[in-house]
């Protein structure tokens, strides 16, 4: 991996700005810092200022793995063009009948889950996120958790940063929502930088020289091609985004 913030890749970010470029991001870790308290969730002020000057210059989309309402209210007046929900499900892969096979995992999860007081059980209506950020006997939850999810039948589970991501499989993932929206936008290339398991569908997609992979702390394992150090460094990239499509506006 490089660093995408290297004097070296400027002409790299310059290049992307020159072109029909979609900017996507994931939410928490990404543009939100990770926080105890999930719903406590927010972006800085500075990063709102910049994220709305980015959206004015390029097609900007979310892909999160919240609800979609949730990261809705988060973004509210930025002029984000899509946000994405639910690891990529939402809003085209909704239906009532996924809705139900998810709403009955949520008693069996319970139950198999009682005895960790600092495991919580988010229902996202069409997955669900099992936190173990404030349970003191983390792998042994973790364990049981892979244990409980094994016992809801098919089911693709996402590790994040202290939870557990149950997918129903054959769903959509962040890979897929960045393909649909990359077409629906008419763009020829696209940047995306997330910044843990569940961003990896997007950094496994063959690049071919139009997608630039950006990972949020240095990971050697990641399929990412590129990273910034930490999620407090998100306010340079956009801010070299906003750069360097200003300089190739001024290019004749």
């Amino acid at each position: 991996m490089q660093r995408i913030l290297s004097p070296r890749n400027s002409r790299l970010l310059k290049k992307f700005a020159l072109s029909n470029t979609l900017v996507a991001f994931d939410f928490d870790g990404t543009l939100a810092p990770i926080v105890r308290n999930r719903h406590r969730a927010a972006i800085r002020l500075s990063t709102r200022n910049l994220l709305a000057k980015l959206a004015a210059l390029y097609p900007c989309v979310v892909i999160s793995g919240r609800a979609q309402k949730d990261v809705q209210r988060r973004l509210l007046g930025i002029g984000i063009r899509r946000i994405v929900g639910n690891h990529g499900i939402e809003p085209w892969s909704t239906s009532p009948a996924l809705e139900e096979a998810v709403r009955r995992w949520i008693p069996l999860l319970t139950d198999k889950l009682r005895q960790f007081g600092g495991v919580a059980i988010e229902d996202k209506r069409f997955s669900v996120a099992v936190h173990y950020r404030s349970e003191l006997r983390k792998q042994e939850a973790r364990a049981t958790i892979a244990a409980a999810a094994r016992k809801l039948g098919a089911v693709r589970l996402v590790n994040g940063k202290q939870v557990v991501n149950i997918l129903p499989t054959g769903t959509p993932h962040k890979g897929l929502a960045l393909k649909r929206e990359i077409l629906k936008r008419g763009c020829t290339k696209a940047i995306y930088i997330g910044d843990d398991d569940t961003d990896e569908d997007v950094f496994a997609l063959p690049d071919r020289g139009r997608l630039l992979t950006i990972r949020v702390g240095l990971n050697r394992s990641s399929l990412a091609r590129y990273y910034i150090r930490s999620q407090s460094e998100i306010d340079r990239i956009i801010h070299k985004l906003i750069e360097s499509r200003a300089e190739s506006a001024m290019r004749p």
